[in-house]
C-alpha cells in the first residue's frame, strides 16, 4: 500500500524544491498591491491650495480634503500641497483627480528610490528633501511627491515643519513672477528646482564638518574623532543614494514628450540636471576625502604609537644599565669585587648615574628625542 502510494507521488527534485522554497518566501515578502507605508503618521497635517492665473491669485487653507475637489474644474492653475497626509484622504484626493493606483501607491510608500513615471495624462515625479539635524548633525530625508495634470499640481509631503517651498509660495503672490506667468509645468520645475538646490546646501554643511573633522585630526586624534568619521561615511551614502538617481529624474524630464511639458519649458530641467551632477560631482570628491581622513586618522594613532614605544624603549635603555649593576652587586657570593670597600657603595651609585646620562646625551644627539607627530622646522643650507 505505502510502495503504491509512493510511485503514484510526483518526482520532485533538488532543485524544484529549492525553488519551491523561494516563490513562497516571494510571495510572503513581495505583494504587488500593498505598498511599504510608513508605520508612523505626523500629527499634524496641514492642506494649503494655491489658484491662480496672470491677473488673480487665491490662497486657502481647507480644513478637509474635500474642499479640494472644486478646483479640478477651474481653468486656472492649482497647486494643492498636503503636509502629513494619511492614506484615506489621499486615495480621495487621487480618486477624483484620477490618479492612477500605481502613482498612489508610490505616494504612499516611503524610502523608495528617486524617479519620474508618465501614467495616463500624469506626471509623476518622487524626490526626497535633505535636511542636517542641527542637534546631532545628521542628515534626515522626506519623501515628497509631485504629480502634475492639466492646469494642476499635486504635492505629498510628509511633515508640515519640514519645506523648502516657501520661495515658490512668496513668488506666487507677485503679479510679475514667472511662476504666475507660465503654465503648471512651470511651477512643477520650480519645486524640483527647489528641492535640488537645497542639495548643494546640504552637501555644503557637510564638506564645512569635514574640514573641522580634519582639523581636529591634526590636532588631536579621540575615539569621538573617529565616530564623526563613521558617521559622515553615512551620510555620504545617503546623500549619494538620493542625489545619483536624480540625475536620471533630471535627464528623463529633458528627454520626456509629455504634451503636459512644453518645449520652452522643458529647456528649464537643463539647469536641474547641471545641479544634480555638480552635486554628484561633489559627493564623489567628498568621499575621497573621508577616505583620506580614515588614513589620515590610521597614521596618526599609529604615529602615537610609535612614540609610546620609542619612549618606552628609551626608559628601558637607560635603566637597563643600572639594572645589570645592581643585579651583579646583589649576588649572594662571599668574594665580591669593592664588597666590603668604604667607597664601594658610593662608586657603584655614580656608575649607575653617570652611564644613563652617557647614554642621554647619545641619543639626543642622535636625534631619538625629535617629536614626529609635530611639526619641525626645516633647516635651509647655504
Amino acid at each position: 500500500m505505502a510502495t503504491a502510494f509512493r510511485k503514484n507521488l510526483p518526482k520532485i527534485t533538488y532543485r524544484t524544491f529549492l525553488r519551491n522554497i523561494a516563490r513562497q518566501k516571494t510571495r510572503a515578502v513581495v505583494k504587488p498591491h500593498v505598498a511599504t507605508v510608513k508605520s508612523t503618521q505626523p500629527k499634524e497635517r496641514h492642506i494649503s491650495v494655491f489658484d491662480y492665473n496672470p491677473s488673480t491669485i487665491n490662497y486657502h487653507q481647507p480644513q478637509d480634503i474635500t474642499e479640494c475637489f472644486s478646483f479640478k474644474h477651474t481653468p486656472t492653475i492649482t497647486w494643492i500641497n498636503m503636509d502629513g497626509m494619511d492614506n484615506e484622504q489621499m486615495e480621495k484626493i487621487c480618486s477624483h483627480y484620477n490618479i492612477h493606483w500605481l502613482i498612489q501607491e508610490d505616494v504612499m510608500s516611503h524610502g523608495q528610490r528617486p524617479k519620474v513615471d508618465e501614467i495616463e495624462g500624469v506626471v509623476y515625479c518622487l524626490l526626497n528633501m535633505l535636511f542636517i539635524n542641527t542637534k546631532t548633525n545628521e542628515i534626515i530625508e522626506e519623501q515628497i511627491s509631485i504629480v502634475m495634470g492639466e492646469n494642476f499640481i499635486l504635492s505629498f509631503q510628509e511633515d508640515a515643519e519640514k519645506d523648502v517651498f516657501d520661495p515658490i509660495r512668496k513668488r506666487l503672490k507677485i503679479s510679475t513672477s514667472r511662476e504666475r506667468e507660465k503654465g503648471a509645468d512651470y511651477l512643477f520645475y520650480a519645486l524640483i528646482d527647489l528641492i535640488t538646490d537645497s542639495y548643494l546646501a546640504v552637501i555644503e554643511q557637510l564638506g564645512n564638518q569635514i574640514e573641522q573633522i580634519e582639523e581636529q585630526i591634526m590636532q588631536r586624534t579621540s575615539k569621538h574623532t573617529f565616530e564623526k568619521i563613521s558617521q559622515l561615511r553615512k551620510d555620504i551614502i545617503l546623500l549619494k543614494r538620493n542625489i545619483a538617481p536624480t540625475k536620471d529624474v533630471a535627464a528623463s524630464l529633458i528627454r520626456t514628450e509629455s504634451d503636459l511639458i512644453q518645449e520652452r519649458t522643458s529647456k528649464y530641467f537643463k539647469d536641474v540636471y547641471d545641479h544634480v551632477v555638480q552635486a554628484n560631482d561633489l559627493i564623489d570628491n567628498y568621499r575621497d576625502l573621508i577616505i583620506g581622513l580614515q588614513d589620515m586618522y590610521v597614521n596618526n594613532i599609529n604615529l602615537r604609537m610609535n612614540e609610546v614605544m620609542k619612549t618606552l624603549a628609551i626608559i628601558t635603555s637607560i635603566m637597563a644599565p643600572a639594572t645589570v649593576i645592581g643585579g651583579v652587586f646583589g649576588m649572594n657570593f662571599d668574594i665580591i669585587p669593592y664588597a666590603h670597600h668604604s667607597y664601594g657603595f658610593y662608586g657603584t651609585i655614580a656608575v649607575m648615574i653617570i652611564i644613563p646620562i652617557v647614554m642621554i646625551l647619545w641619543f639626543y644627539r642622535r636625534g631619538w628625542f625629535q617629536n614626529e607627530s609635530r611639526p619641525g622646522k626645516i633647516k635651509v643650507e647655504d
